[in-house]
């Protein structure tokens, strides 16, 4: 039996009403405008409210998704959920999404691989749908940053933002062939980037909250290094497991990040315009793992992707972690 293809056959993002502009971060920590946006490119990112968590934020950009991929709550068989500010601990934020959706009792489980998430959960869903086990997965990367910053330290709290990201996953041959994927993590580096408070190694007390254990920590200029480096290397190896070349990329799809870590990737890729590497960094921050859905989810409601045209997804996260993904868009298709 001819084994069907993956593909993506719908995307959706959303994003909080509030926005947290620079001049509102000024008036909460010793930073500038200008300070933030010459070293990150950011100008604001969206907030969302006390009451507005993870898993709801992922229900919009699933619902979106499934409108877009002409499908409904009933049609899914597998709900991936990646994130690393889950709802709870446990039950996972997949299971809370699976009920808010309605989607029965189908397979629901969560990821956690930082800003990577997003393309982790496309390689189980390509694997998923190729061996057979699933017809209809939904992937959904959604991050309530927000609850995990703190906003006394302007290393990081310029940085993030919240928001949340899908798209379908099927055999059907339309839509963005997932054509190839790279993935790596190196555990050795856990330690430039993480939220050391709140697991089983220090759980929440008064001492880890006093000492701000319950935040992102993060050795910046470290994390760029390896950044740069692990998104190069995993996106030309994917390329070349696709069988193409830098030159046939049409649109680089990057982890948001900063600013720097893009230019960095960019000045790597000298065949490829600057226009044709797609950016929301600008206006919603880092979204972690969303990141790279928002930015996908995006550039299509623009129409800006022809039929054949090839995509380079990459991203790095804490971990570490960093993998890449190259898309095709089939013929006739309307996302």
């Amino acid at each position: 039996m001819l084994r069907k293809k993956a593909h993506i056959i719908g995307t959706g993002k959303y994003l909080p009403k509030k926005v947290l502009t620079n001049a509102d971060l000024e008036k909460m920590v010793d930073t500038s405008d200008e300070w933030i946006r010459t070293r990150t490119g950011i100008e604001e990112r969206r907030i969302a409210e006390k009451d507005e968590f993870t898993s709801q934020m992922g229900k919009m950009a699933a619902e979106e998704a499934m409108k877009n991929a002409g499908i409904s709550a009933g049609d899914l068989d597998c709900i991936l959920v990646s994130t690393l500010t889950p709802d709870y601990i446990f039950p996972s934020t997949a299971c809370l999404l699976q009920d808010l959706l309605g989607a029965g009792n189908i397979t629901a489980l969560d990821i956690q691989a930082a800003c990577t998430g997003y393309i982790y959960a496309l390689s189980i869903a390509k694997a998923l749908i190729e061996s057979g086990e699933k017809s209809c997965v939904l992937v959904v990367a959604s991050e309530k940053l927000s609850s995990i910053v703190n906003y006394e330290d302007r290393s990081t709290c310029v940085l993030f933002g919240d928001g949340s990201s899908a798209c379908v996953v099927s055999g059907d041959p339309k839509g963005l062939s997932i054509k190839s994927l790279c993935l790596g993590s190196d555990g050795a580096q856990s330690h430039l980037l993480k939220m050391p408070g709140g697991g089983c190694r220090n759980p929440a007390s008064p001492e880890t909250l006093a000492q701000n254990m319950h935040y992102v920590q993060m050795a910046g200029s470290e994390v760029f290094k390896h950044a740069v480096l692990r998104m190069e290397s995993s996106s030309k190896e994917c390329l070349s497991k696709a069988g193409l070349r830098e030159e046939d990329v049409n649109w680089l799809v990057p982890h948001q990040a900063n600013m720097r870590i893009i230019h960095a990737i960019a000045k790597r890729f000298t065949h490829l315009p600057k226009e044709r590497i797609y950016q929301v960094l600008r206006k919603y921050g880092n979204t972690s793992c969303a990141s790279v859905g928002i930015a996908l989810s995006e550039l299509l409601a623009k129409e800006l992707v022809e039929e054949g045209n090839h995509l380079l997804l990459t991203a790095f996260g804490a971990g570490f972690t960093w993998g890449s993904c190259v898309l095709t868009m089939e013929k006739d298709t309307v996302l």
